[in-house]
């Protein structure tokens, strides 16, 4: 929790239990006033003993949050990051993505987005208008997630069933997002590959021909 000022010590413990289950290091709790800079030591350390690292950003602060998130903190994963929209503008010739937007995309960091969570948080209008669509059309490494499964009374299957009836996400663009989450796992590529290429896309492939079927 970013406001303990307990950070060194989580790191060092994190790296400690690294060979027993401990998997990344995530920063989260009230976004505004806690920048990952407050913890820059800790963060450096994480990074030179090669460890994964998410942080919670862009849902109650902005873009600043964000981009310390990746430059300060070396994020493999934001928590949230709807506010990534706000460094997309549009045009008669469509969206254009500024600086930031273009790093985190590029990068392909992904974006652990929270629909139910951020609608109950003010953090976006409603489902139908969330940032997860316009983020994920965009081509970002877009993943779908509860954030506080008691809190919202959600699951994730809810929560995409929310998107395909609210925002008219297809069976594509769930079997994408799905894809995108085990590719960001905190698991070595191998293991990822094998996750999808054996678990993932056969399942979905499945469905498919039920339907076709059907």
């Amino acid at each position: 929790m970013r406001q303990a000022d307990r950070a060194d010590e989580i790191a060092e413990l994190a790296l400690e239990h690294r060979d027993s289950g401990v998997v990344a290091f995530d920063i989260a709790g009230p976004e505004d006033g806690f920048p990952p800079s407050r913890m820059r030591e800790a963060f450096a350390r994480l990074r030179d003993a090669s460890f994964p690292v998410t942080v919670h950003a862009g849902e109650a602060a902005g873009l600043d949050s964000i981009a310390e998130a990746v430059h300060v903190a070396g994020a493999c994963r934001l928590g949230h990051g709807a506010r990534l929209v706000d460094d997309v503008s549009a045009d008669e010739l469509g969206d254009r993505l500024g600086l930031l937007a273009h790093w985190v995309r590029d990068r392909r960091i992904a974006l652990e987005l929270c629909p139910s969570s951020n609608v109950q948080t003010g953090a976006a209008p409603s489902v139908a208008e969330h940032p997860a669509t316009r983020l994920h059309r965009l081509g970002f490494a877009v993943t779908v997630n509860t954030d506080n499964r008691l809190q919202s009374g959600t699951s994730l299957s809810r929560e995409l069933v929310l998107l395909v009836q609210e925002a008219g996400w297809t069976l594509a663009d769930v079997e994408q997002v799905t894809t995108t989450a085990a590719a960001h796992a905190f698991i070595h590529h191998d293991e990822r590959a094998a996750l999808i290429d054996t678990v993932i896309r056969p399942a979905f492939a499945a469905v498919r021909g039920g339907r076709h079927r059907a």
